[in-house]
This record gives structure tokens, sequence and C-alpha cells, in this order.
């Protein structure tokens, strides 16, 4: 069973994300909360109802290839033509294409709830999205209006196609080729390997965004472009023609997200369609890949609650012991066990802080498209791409850690695919991994987002911090207690962000040596202030009389969170300052 955690998502909307600022912005003044309310209590029904039950015996099947045709598990292409019918891929994207217009904090919390459902199911909108996004930024206005409106609806799904059999994560080894014909279009040809969702039998068409390089280009990164290529060509009235010369010669066979068709895609001079200028495809793609690694950072949310919510359940059934208290002879169920408190409870505060984190990053996204001021948007946008890595990093590792100690909860069951344990343990282990590594993640909060500006966004920032910090000063005992730790973690913090700034130059092989820890630094302190701040919210709300279990228990939540975990913040600090001789000196 699946039940979507809506109340906390809503908890975070109205308090976490910056509802209010984002509402007094002309692209959504006609919104209010309980609009937002509205869609997603009727998504979680749809989610849990129609997309959750299928999660097991997709994980069962797999998606099936037979002659270059994919064929999805039972009960999946009739869930995604409800899915369409609905509407829900459209939640987020534009009004002028068909979209609801919804805030990314509202888009994040659906695009967790489905992921949550079935995460297998969830990658075909998930990489429709990441599509959506490119054409926005990039197309021209015929592919704006030839495409966008059906991938908006869902009708039409989105691929990304960047890698290779060569080439991995370094996408200057990209070979394949694209040369220009007389009617404007080009001829692709090449091999692109890892591709989600590069071939299936839900949608009426795939719409492959496919980075490949001109005769002419220069070598690198500096000579890639991106293309459009369609599974099925549109004739000019948008009804499909005839199937592109794009082949899926095999999928692969997966240790997790088995339902999630991951396909090699061979291009055998399919005809595409230049998407911005020659050479600039890098640039556009990475519109795609911001969109799909906070994505993904949402599905390392969304595999921790699911797998919380199971062992929680197990937990309160599972009967083996007499308490360690004495306080009866018979034995109990797990949950009464310490232990076993320790491991839920941190399973459950992850899940909160990531959750947390990913609407504080949502709002910022929204204020750097829609802010007034061109510099309300700069300071957005820095925000917003600060944050990004964090929640593709901190969220995804939390994610594996979260479902293995799902897995701990169960015990020996858990080792059992029967339970379904196993199944998200195995699903959450992608995560740390693709849309780009934590380490890739790490380089770039490094190198792009703290070193690029001299620290100045990671310190803006800290001071944010410093003020709730004042706030937490003068409230209770468990607000002064957070706000305490919460000082220490920003502290350390600083101090981190000074040591690499100060000496990344002279040392560029121990700063990237700890930019990892620095992520986790960051991304607990991050999820840690959120959580400080819904604590102080939820003081608020309970002198007000309001849901008095729901704020006791996010008071709960922000204190553990505070006391172990983000006391964490310290041992990756000294990893930072003091560690690099060690890890430089190591034989290997």
């Amino acid at each position: 069973m699946f039940t979507a955690p809506t109340k906390d998502m809503l908890f975070n909307i109205e308090h976490i994300s910056g509802w209010n600022d984002l509402m007094a912005l002309p692209a959504y003044d006609a919104l209010d909360l309980e609009d937002a309310a509205a869609v997603l209590e009727e998504f979680g029904r749809f989610c849990a109802e129609m997309i959750a039950p299928l999660n097991a015996s997709g994980d069962e099947v797999g998606a099936q290839y037979d002659q270059g045709r994919v064929t999805m598990p039972d009960g999946f292409a009739t869930a995604y033509a409800s899915f369409v019918e609905m509407g829900w891929q459209s939640l987020p994207h534009p009004e002028s294409f068909g979209g609801q217009g919804m805030p990314r904090c509202v888009g994040a919390a659906a695009t967790e709830m489905l992921n949550a459902a079935n995460m297998s199911f969830a990658l075909c909108p998930l990489l429709t999205d990441g599509a959506i996004e490119a054409l926005l930024t990039a197309g021209s206005d015929t592919q704006k209006e030839t495409y966008l409106a059906k991938l908006v609806s869902g009708a039409w799904s989105g691929t990304m196609n960047l890698t290779e059999p060569q080439a991995g994560s370094d996408l200057a080894r990209v070979k394949s080729k694209a040369v220009p014909q007389n009617d404007g279009t080009y001829h692709i040809t090449g091999t692109k390997i890892f591709i989600t969702y590069g071939e299936h039998d839900m949608s009426e068409n795939t719409i492959h965004l496919v980075l490949a390089r001109t005769p002419d280009a220069p070598s690198g990164v500096k000579g890639i472009s991106l293309f459009l290529v369609p599974k099925f060509m549109v004739n000019a009235d948008g009804t499909l023609g005839d199937r592109n010369a794009v082949t899926c010669v095999s999928i692969e066979h997966k240790l997790g997200v088995k339902a999630s068709p991951t396909a090699i895609l061979e291009f055998e001079g399919a005809t595409g369609f230049l998407i911005g200028d020659e050479n600039s495809g890098l640039s556009y793609m990475f519109e795609m890949m911001n969109s799909a690694r906070y994505a993904v950072g949402l599905q390392g949310v969304a595999i921790a609650e699911r797998a919380y919510q199971q062992a929680l359940s197990f937990a309160k059934e599972r009967v083996q012991s007499a308490p360690v208290d004495r306080s009866t002879s018979e034995a109990v169920t797990i949950v009464h066990h310490p232990d076993v408190r320790r491991l839920l409870a941190r399973m459950q505060v992850l899940t909160e802080g990531g959750r947390a984190l990913t609407a504080y990053a949502a709002g910022w996204q929204d204020m750097a498209r829609h802010a007034a001021t061109p510099q309300e948007r700069e300071q957005a946008t820095a925000a917003s791409e600060f944050l990004t890595p964090l929640v593709k990093g901190y969220c995804t590792e939390n994610g594996v850690e979260v479902a293995s100690a799902g897995v701990q909860v169960h015990g020996g069951m858990g080792f059992i695919e029967e339970t379904g344990a196993a199944q998200h343990y195995r699903d959450a282990r992608i995560l740390p991994i693709y849309e780009g590594t934590t380490a890739i993640q790490a380089n770039d909060l490094l190198g792009r987002k703290t070193l690029r500006d001299g620290g100045t966004t990671a310190m803006w920032m800290a001071d944010q911090i410093i003020e709730t910090e004042r706030q937490l000063a003068t409230g209770s005992d468990a607000a002064k207690a957070v706000g305490v730790r919460l000082s220490m973690a920003r502290e350390a913090f600083q101090a981190v962000v000074n040591h690499l700034v100060s000496t990344t130059r002279d040392t560029p092989n121990a700063a990237y040596g700890g930019a990892v820890p620095y992520l986790m630094l960051a991304g607990n302190l991050m999820s840690g202030w959120q959580l400080a701040k819904s604590l102080l919210v939820a003081e608020r709300e309970l002198t007000a009389g309001k849901d008095n279990e729901f704020m006791t228990a996010k008071i709960a939540s922000a204190r553990f969170y505070a006391d172990h975990i983000l006391c964490d913040v310290e041992t990756q600090s000294q990893r930072i300052l003091e560690g690099s001789d060690s890890l430089l000196s190591v034989a290997l």
C-alpha cells in the first residue's frame, strides 16, 4: 500500500517554497493554495489506486524486447492512457501549450508522488518534462508549435540521447554525426546507449533529443549540436507519418527499475531537426539535464518515502522479542524496540528533510523565471543553480540509505523479494548514478557554483540561515536546541567554503577529493535549515491550536534531525579541512 504524503507536501508548499512571494507574481495571481491542494489530493489518489499496484508486477515482469519492439508489463499502457487523459503530465507546463501552469513546487510534489508509487512508470513522464524544458528554451517557433502541445499532454513522450559506448559522462567524446541536407534537415547516424524509454508502447510518438556533430564541427564539447529526431515523422497537419530511421537494437538487463526500458538506439540516417544554433547543443541540453537532475533528486525523496512507509507498516505488525525495559514479558511488535525506532526515525526525517529541500529549491526555480526585476531573477537563478546539485546528490544518496534501512527493518524478510523491500533498494541504487553521478554533482557544486563566484552565493545562503538562528534563539527549548545545532553546522559550512575558495587553485586534487563531502555537508545543512524553519511554523500553529498532532510531529522531526543528522556536518568538515593529506597518500 502507498499513501501520498499530501499534508506534508502542502505544508512545504505553503511555508517553505516561498508561496506568498510566488502568489504575488502575475504568473500565479489567479491561483490559491486550495487549488494546489485539490490537484494534489486527486493526483495522490490516482497514484495510489492506478499506478502503485503496478510497481511489484512491473518489477517482476520487466519491459520485454522483441525484434526492435518493446512491450511494457501488463497494465502500464492502460495506466499511461489514463495519466494522459486526466492531464497529469501538463501540471507545471505553460498554459499556452495546453499546460495547467502550476508552480514548480506543486509540480515537484506531483513528481514525488508518481515516483513513490512506481518509479519505473514515472521515468517516462520525467524525461518528457525535460524535453519540454529544452524546447521551451531553444526550440524554434515551428518546433514548439509542432511538438510541445503533444508533449505537454503526454500523448507523445520525450527522451534525452547523450551517452554513447565510448562516451559516458565525457561528452567531449560524442561521435554521432549530423549531415545537413538540402531541405534544411539533417541525417543523424550513430549509437546511443542507456536511453530511458527509448522504445516503448505507451505513447503515440517518441521525440528524441540527440547530441551529435556536424561535419565541420570543432572538437570537444564546443562542437556538439542538439537535434530533434521523432520516432514517427509528423505531417504538416500534425498527423503521424512514416517511421524514422531509429532502431532499438536491445534493452539493458538491470539491477532495478526493470519496467523502465533502457534502450540502445541505432540512428541510421534518421531525419533530424537542428534545435537552436549549431555547436550550441550542450548549453541547450543542460536545460534538460538540470530539469532531469532536479527530478532525480525528487526520485530519491520518493523512493525513501515508499521504503519508509513499507518499513513502518512492517514494524507495526512484526512481533519479535520482549522489550528491553521489561515492561512486559511478552513479545511485542518491533516498532517498540529502540534501535528499530532509531532506524525508522532516521528514515522519516531524511525523507522529510529532502522533501523540504526540494520545495525550497522549486520556489527559487519559479522566482528565477518570473520575479519582477532582473536583480531578483539573477539572485533567484544563483540560488536555484546552487541548490540543484544538492537536491540531486544529497537526496539520492539518502534515498539509497533509507531504502537500505528499510531492508534492515525487515530483517531476513527484507532480503526476500516477495516482501518488496528489496525492490526499493534495487530501484534506489541507480539514482546517485544517472543524470550525473554524485561526484559529478559535487564537482559542479564546487567548481561552477562555489569557486566561480568566489563563494558569494554560498555565503549568501549562510546569511539567510543566520536569520533563522536568531528566531530559534527566542523560541522554545526545542527551538533553542535546534538553533545551537544549526549554528554549529552553518559555521562549519562557512569554514569549508572559505577553505575551498582559498586553497583549490594550489591544491585542486585535494579540493576536488573533498567535493562529495562538501556536497553532503551542504545538503545536510540546507535540509536541516528547512526543518528548523518548519519547527518555527509548527510552534506558531500549535499556539493557534491548529492540527496539534501534525505540528507536534514536525517539531519532533526537526529536533531529531538536528540531534542525529545535522551533527554529521562536523565530521564532513573535518574530512575536507584536515583529510586531504591522507586522501592523496593512500597507496592504490
